[in-house]
């Protein structure tokens, strides 16, 4: 699919200023919509917006269809009647990053209290709307609501460790489980019933302002979700409930071991001989929440990397085919024409390009590995983009502009403080650095110079800021997807500057 040229921000929705120690869909989402749109921006992308587990990673969620509940806006269910001033008072919360764990034990405690009061008050509109949203959703809400509950009960274990008739779904424990959490149950309905009903009013602000949302939807799901429990059979696992083999990536940029994701494999022949279904539903939920959707890790979907299960590294790992062109055929046939922009970094070879071509899926590009050691350095390198791409400064696995500009190497296991020279020396000759403090803006400069159909920059490179800014560091599980935004940083002057770029380069 062809895409308009245009330019955008990336920024994930926890990253935004609030109240309430993490982003959220309230006053500060709108905020950042009107500067996005004071500053000539048709572009707002965020990670995964589902329900984060393991790490609190957007990449590891219990649910590849319900919305995050730690991302409701207080001050929303204040105005609806929900909540009262006094719930929403709160000990003070880092400005600067999320501390996951006294947001989830504050959120959870005051959104328990704002289920009793809906489900204790509220209209017969409301309570017609809810019923027609979990009628609506009841392919994926039912076991998802079910799952969380236990998970409730369980805190510490993943469903594979659950007494044996729930772990395998037997229909008498499940009706046992229904009856004995049902108000659990109904709660975690009420949250995604307040989720989807804030998240499409956010939507509707930005589309008035001529925003599209571009989502992202991982290839793969967390072994400890309600996806794989409810649907173990599209899933490589034992009769324990546990995965045989798990997903990574071979030794890259990142790591000279590889990644070690950790994921379930799918059961691609299962999935084929039902013509894809769970995969299209999963795609349709998607397109019914963002306007187009980045696909992380498509060439998974050509070939993907098998590790065994128990392996510490993924280094051990090897090759498997993936279902490529039947896949996003079954896709196409279904949605129709893909609004998919496809993640296609790392070892990229012309089968998984082809395949990205032929269904007509821009591609990505970072500006950062343009000037290193990484084999696609070449083809990232504005001189050499193609128009079907998103070219970006860099992505929510890399360090800020500026922080990757400050590096020595000396904590990156594959750049050594000589390749930080040679690369800093070859991008200050690309790109006519004169000042290094300019290095963000003269990076920004370049992907909305370039032909590139859309160019899209994460805040923290408008901004300015360094390492600290970071979103994720890939091969550790600490520190990340913990950045927020301070408030007063979105000036006028900032969405000035901002816009004149954009104007001047056509976007």
């Amino acid at each position: 699919m062809k895409f308009p040229r245009s330019s955008g921000i990336l920024l994930h929705i926890t990253s935004l200023p609030s109240r309430h120690g993490v982003g959220d869909l309230g006053p500060r989402a709108y905020e950042f919509a009107d500067f996005l749109a004071s500053a000539g921006q048709k572009l707002w992308q965020v990670l995964p917006l589902n329900p984060t587990g393991y790490a609190d990673s957007p990449y590891q969620c219990f649910s590849a269809f319900a919305g995050n509940h730690l991302l409701l806006s207080f001050e929303r269910l204040q105005e609806a009647g929900i909540l009262q001033p006094t719930d929403l008072a709160t000990a003070p919360f880092s400005e600067d990053s999320v501390d996951y764990a006294s947001v989830i034990s504050f959120k959870t405690r005051v959104l328990r209290r704002a289920a009793q009061v809906f489900f204790a008050d509220a209209s017969h509109a409301d309570r017609a709307s809810f019923e027609r949203f979990c009628e609506n959703c009841s392919s994926w809400l039912d076991d998802y609501a079910l799952f969380m509950a236990c998970k409730d009960v369980h805190p510490d274990n993943t469903w594979a460790t659950w007494d044996p008739p729930i772990r395998r779904r037997d229909p008498l424990a499940i009706q046992e489980w229904i009856a004995k959490l049902a108000p659990g149950i109904q709660a975690h309905k009420y949250w995604q019933f307040e989720f989807f009903r804030q998240w499409e009013h956010l939507k509707a602000y930005c589309q008035k302002r001529d925003i599209s949302i571009m989502g992202d939807i991982p290839i793969y799901v967390a072994h400890d979700s309600s996806d794989v429990w409810a649907h173990s059979d599209l899933f490589q696992l034992n009769d324990r409930g546990l995965p045989t083999v798990v997903s990574g990536v071979p030794p890259d940029y990142f790591s000279a071991t590889g990644q070690l994701w950790g994921n379930p494999i799918y059961r691609w022949d299962t999935l084929a001989a039902d013509g894809y279904r769970w995969w299209i539903e999963r795609l349709r939920a998607s397109l019914k929440l963002f306007d187009l959707v980045r696909l992380d890790h498509f060439r998974g979907f050509e070939a993907y990397w098998e590790i065994p299960a128990g392996d510490t590294t993924a280094a051990n790992g090897h090759w498997m085919k993936g279902p490529g062109e039947e896949f996003l055929s079954a896709l196409q046939n279904a949605v129709g024409e893909l609004p998919i922009v496809a993640e296609n970094l790392g070892v990229i070879t012309p089968a998984v390009e082809k395949l990205r071509r032929q269904f007509g899926l821009p591609g990505m590009s970072l500006l950062q590995f343009a000037f290193g050691t990484d084999p696609q350095g070449p083809s990232f390198r504005p001189h050499n983009y193609s128009r079907d791409l998103v070219a970006y400064t860099g992505g929510h696995d890399n360090d800020t502009t500026v922080g990757w500009w400050l590096s020595s190497g000396d904590t990156d296991s594959t750049r050594t403080p000589e390749d930080v020279r040679k690369e800093h020396e070859f991008a200050r000759a690309y790109l006519d650095l004169r000042k290094d403090s300019d290095i963000n803006w003269v990076m920004i400069r370049a992907v909305l110079s370039s032909v590139a159909d859309v160019a899209i920059v994460p805040l923290q490179d408008v901004l300015g800021l360094g390492g600290d800014a970071r979103m994720n560091l890939p091969g550790t599980t600490k520190g990340n997807w913990k950045w927020r935004c301070r408030s007063g940083v979105l000036t006028d002057a900032l969405a000035t500057k901002l816009r004149s770029l954009t104007t001047i380069y056509d976007r």
